[in-house]
């Protein structure tokens, strides 16, 4: 247990924030000055294969996949661990500074839109997929994505960053989220025990975000936690995950943005359909 007195008034301490202490920060706005790339589409991506990001991907692969030759995209790598989202560029799209940030050039003026969830309801509505008309299972899916946006924070925030990114292991932190974190799980688990997917029969966005961020958890060993959350036991979040994994167009979508891992699994810049090509040695 650590021995701290909050003072009367909080002050930035930039040697205290663990990995991340080089981007985070208590202020918002550009720190340089820097102009986005633009591509040959309509719709403009600036991302990075984290969980946020893959379920803006994963929606547009499978907007693709279904033969919708307008949700064609550029997805340009911001490289957050860099601070490319403090780049002017990106704060005119997203003020908060996080990925992803979607822009989309067939409106005059041009659309932005930022927050993940937000823009998965953008595009669904846009192309008139993946989100139910039905006023009743359209209310399940967006309760249900809600839902993840509001998890997330535990997940990663929360778990994530008290488990395996913080300068220092507090017993106390990491319970009070390992507990949430396995309640989440059971939530989940718990739906999926009674239904397909989130909202029954039919894949929707909401399956997608939270794929994203629970796939990693029980399939991916996310934080390295697997064992010690116990994930294998969540056997309908399995399921699940493992029914979408291997939809073509996510795993075209978990690849889009992605500067880590086998170098086969990487699409820094996704322009067409082509980038996902794996080059054979010559």
């Amino acid at each position: 247990m650590t021995d701290y007195t909050p003072p009367a008034v909080w002050s930035w301490d930039k040697e205290s924030g663990g990995r991340f202490a080089n981007i985070n920060r208590p202020v918002s706005g550009a720190t340089h000055t820097h102009e986005l790339p633009v591509g040959k589409h309509a719709l403009q991506l600036y991302s990075l294969a984290t969980p946020n990001g893959v379920k803006v991907t994963i929606l547009l692969e499978e907007l693709l996949e279904l033969g919708i030759d307008a949700a064609e995209y550029d997805a340009y790598l911001i490289n957050i661990g860099e601070g490319q989202q403090f780049g002017s560029g990106f704060v005119d799209l997203n003020p908060n500074s996080k990925i992803p940030a979607l822009q989309d050039r067939s409106t005059e003026p041009p659309t932005r839109v930022f927050e993940s969830g937000a823009i998965l309801v953008y595009l669904a509505e846009k192309f008139g997929h993946f989100l139910p008309t039905d006023p009743a299972q359209r209310a399940e899916c967006m309760s249900w994505l809600m839902w993840q946006m509001g998890s997330a924070p535990y997940i990663g925030g929360g778990f994530g960053h008290f488990y395996a990114y913080a300068p220092e292991k507090i017993e106390y932190c990491i319970n009070r989220y390992t507990m949430e974190a396995k309640r989440l799980l059971d939530v989940l688990d718990q739906r999926l025990a009674v239904h397909t997917f989130l909202c029954g029969d039919e894949y929707t966005i909401a399956d997608m975000a939270n794929y994203a961020w629970y796939v990693a958890l029980v399939l991916h060993n996310f934080y390295e936690a697997a064992e010690f959350i116990d994930a294998a036991s969540y056997k309908n979040v399995i399921r699940w995950a493992q029914a979408i994994e291997a939809r073509p167009a996510v795993q075209r979508g978990r690849r889009v943005n992605r500067a880590w891992g086998p170098e086969e699994e990487r699409v820094p810049e996704r322009h067409s359909a082509a980038d996902f090509i794996v080059k054979s040695e010559a």
